[in-house]
């Protein structure tokens, strides 16, 4: 089955986010377990949790159709010694919410050199980074994002990606979640099925589908190669719908959260169900 929602709010209690999934008719969504622009965050209370779990049992949702974002602020790769200790650990907290909540997954950005290192160096950071958090928690895999490439920002390429897993200590928890607008930012054009089956061709050659927790499903108001991280609603960007059409047809997107990060809220039952329709079965 295909799992298709949207990044949607957890405003007043993590279990609104999984209210606000089932009012858009999804059966995936994703979330912030916290302020994503505030380092601090009181921590999860029982019944914070308990409410949790219990919304997700009653709307039948698994682990596995949910993606957790954590803080926009965390910088893995961040060369000042003091300001990359604040990250790490930041990070570790949020896995550790996740893994409260009794979720298996959390989707991160993976940092960047800021112009003072070397990029191979500061992905070197990155990969530590990502096992001290492993090393803290249990059962939960860091889902590296592909990024657009904006700024000094790594992850641009599927090559990145893979360095950064090769020379972590816990790679059999490590996962990668492709959005589709980064992707066509960075230089990778899918504007096509062709182009489409091509880059995930690619993308299974250098990182494997194995990887694969989960996508961003997002049409790109940026241009091809720009390095540009602006997203759009579906078929309102330099994408078109030919992309999405390939993904939903394709097996290998099954069981796993496709998450709209789209710009007009409004519009997510709309986007949900035509991704449906493309689909090769009504989920």
């Amino acid at each position: 089955m295909h799992y298709i929602g949207a990044h949607v709010s957890a405003s007043g209690g993590v279990h609104n986010a999984v209210e606000n999934a089932v009012a858009i008719g999804a059966n995936a969504f994703a979330l912030f377990t916290k302020n994503q622009k505030q380092w601090k965050a009181p921590p999860l209370t029982e019944e914070q949790i308990s409410l949790f779990k219990q919304a997700m049992v009653a709307h039948g949702f698994s682990a596995k159709q949910v993606l957790p974002h954590d803080s926009y602020l965390i910088n893995l790769g961040n060369p000042d010694p003091e300001k990359r200790e604040k990250s790490v650990n930041a990070f570790i907290e949020e896995m550790q919410r996740v893994e409260q909540l009794g979720l298996d997954r959390l989707n991160f950005h993976p940092g960047a050199h800021l112009k003072q290192i070397d990029a191979d160096d500061s992905m070197l950071l990155i990969s530590q980074g990502i096992d001290s958090a492993l090393e803290q928690t249990e059962g939960v895999y860091a889902v590296i994002e592909t990024t657009a490439g904006q700024g000094s920002a790594l992850g641009r390429t599927f090559e990145e990606i893979a360095r950064i897993i090769e020379r972590a200590k816990h790679q059999d928890r490590i996962g990668v979640c492709v959005d589709t607008c980064h992707i066509f930012a960075a230089g990778y054009d899918i504007r096509t099925a062709e182009g489409f089956a091509s880059v995930m061709d690619e993308y299974e050659r250098i990182i494997g589908f194995d990887r694969l927790m989960g996508m961003h499903l997002n049409d790109a108001k940026s241009t091809y190669a720009s390095r540009v991280d602006r997203h759009a609603p579906l078929g309102d960007g330099n994408l078109g719908l030919a992309p999405f059409k390939t993904l939903m047809a394709d097996p290998r997107f099954k069981n796993m959260p496709l998450i709209l990060e789209t710009t007009n809220p409004d519009l997510w039952s709309q986007e949900i169900e035509l991704l449906r329709t493309f689909g090769t079965e009504k989920n």
